[in-house]
């Protein structure tokens, strides 16, 4: 590996790497303060081809702010998306979450389609891809935000609010909780889990493309979704 590589991905000779404990399918936060899940297996999998350097998995609560301390860490693993672009540097995806809408009990809304009219609010998850997409697609329908996913529902249950928007293996989870919600068949989009670094590091960047270009193809992707059971997300075509 050229030194140029190395000295862009971990310029201080660590490895350090923004985590989103939002996700909860790809990261799992221990009662011991360690992180399991696909993306610390990415992470450490980076930093074995890197030489095996020392690797520190730098967690925040949200997608949102892992992209607002993008001078604090050498890789991110979050969804890409324009907004975030312009200041990171991302590959293609190697993973990909549908997202969807749950509706309450009674709901006139049946189709995705039907959601984006006067006078529907939609709760979300601020800063969230789907949030983010969700701002620059929605033309009639009204985003109401809170900080992180478990609030979303809270308040999506507790203002009555029309829809609530989410990734669909977390909607799974939310539906039972609700008697009577639906969700809805479909996606308005899907999430593109990907590799991020600051945007100045071009020859990181080009090697974490070709990092995710491998493990896609290697089968590691496909064989970590199975190993940690991270039912409704998928290896990105």
């Amino acid at each position: 590996m050229s030194p140029s590589i190395r000295s862009e991905l971990a310029p201080t000779g660590t490895l350090r790497v923004g985590v989103n404990l939002g996700n909860f399918l790809l990261v799992d936060k221990q009662p011991d303060g360690t992180l399991k899940g696909i993306v610390p297996d990415l992470a450490r999998e980076l930093a074995r081809r890197l030489g095996g350097m020392p690797v520190d998995l730098l967690p925040w609560p949200g997608a949102g702010e892992v992209a607002d301390a993008v001078a604090q860490w050498d890789v991110a693993f979050i969804g890409a998306e324009p907004r975030r672009a312009e200041q990171i540097a991302f590959t293609g995806a190697y993973l990909e979450i549908p997202a969807t809408y749950l509706v309450p009990p009674g709901s006139p809304l049946r189709s995705i389609d039907e959601v984006d009219r006067p006078g529907v609010r939609i709760a979300t998850s601020a800063r969230s891809a789907y949030d983010l997409y969700l701002s620059r697609s929605l033309k009639h329908a009204q985003l109401v935000r809170a900080e992180g996913i478990p609030a979303s529902y809270e308040l999506f249950v507790r203002e009555q609010l029309d829809a609530l928007s989410g990734l669909l293996p977390r909607l799974v989870t939310d539906v039972t909780r609700l008697s009577g919600a639906r969700i809805l068949d479909g996606k308005f989009t899907a999430v593109q889990q990907a590799i991020g670094a600051p945007k100045p590091r071009a020859c990181a960047a080009r090697y974490l493309q070709s990092f995710v270009d491998d493990i896609k193809a290697s089968g590691l992707v496909a064989r970590l979704i199975e190993r940690h059971g991270a039912r409704g997300v998928s290896v990105a075509r």
